[in-house]
């Protein structure tokens, strides 16, 4: 979820790299069992700045419907590879966002990297196989962007509260977060990916950003030619 906010938080992510990643193994094998041919394609063949699927071209991709991360997919090592990637992909300057979903970098499962406004030091945090459990409270329209739209905005309803289940990625437990303002946004953003839905789907009005144009002019999007498209599954 593009926006142009910038904020000491990314400070941060050095450090919560090395605390997150720091007893987890990194190599890929080829036995790696669960991900699909495509998928450990773009996991082994991105760099760090991973290339974001746009609308215009990768529909198939953004449109369909992700499923939960099997347990073989999560006791790989392969996840925590993409985790490290997905992390480098929304801090870079090329990005700058606040929110990125797995389907977003060509993956189908189940997972998100949301920038925590609500909590101090404003950290990036993982969310494998969240849910929406539940929204409510005062319904708000508001400004919203997407990685996979630009250089366009849109003016959308969203809750301001919302309850999502999710494993926690260093242990795997089962929890539930209760989240409000402007955080429980960015969540109903990024979930919806999962289930192949954008916010221009639900938005009101939809306009283009110059600044946001004239932003990315400064950055090449090509898509890499081995880059599976449009994503199949094995």
């Amino acid at each position: 979820m593009k926006e142009a906010l910038k904020n000491s938080g990314k400070i941060l992510v050095p450090v919560l790299l090395a605390l997150a990643f720091a007893v987890m193994p990194v190599a890929c094998g080829n036995t790696d069992k669960g991900f699909s041919r495509a998928e450990r394609i773009i996991i082994d063949k991105s760099g760090s700045v991973m290339y974001v699927a746009v609308m215009d071209r990768d529909s198939a991709v953004l449109r369909t419907p992700c499923r939960d991360l099997s347990q073989a997919e999560l006791e790989s090592p392969r996840l925590r590879v993409l985790m490290e990637k997905m992390l480098s992909t929304l801090t870079s300057p090329e990005q700058d966002g606040v929110g990125l979903a797995a389907p977003q970098v060509g993956i189908g499962r189940r997972l998100i990297l949301v920038q925590r406004m609500d909590l101090e030091g404003k950290p990036f945090r993982f969310y494998l196989n969240p849910h929406l459990d539940s929204l409510w409270g005062e319904q708000t329209v508001g400004p919203e962007g997407c990685l996979s739209l630009p250089p366009l905005r849109g003016m959308v309803r969203r809750y301001s509260s919302v309850a999502v289940s999710y494993l926690e990625p260093e242990t795997l437990e089962a929890r539930t977060d209760t989240v409000h303002g402007y955080t429980a946004i960015i969540f109903q953003h990024e979930c919806d990916h999962l289930d192949g839905v954008l916010y221009t789907d639900k938005a009101d009005t939809v306009f283009v950003s110059e600044s946001w144009a004239k932003e990315r002019e400064a950055y090449s999007y090509d898509r890499p030619q081995w880059w599976p498209h449009p994503y199949q599954s094995e």
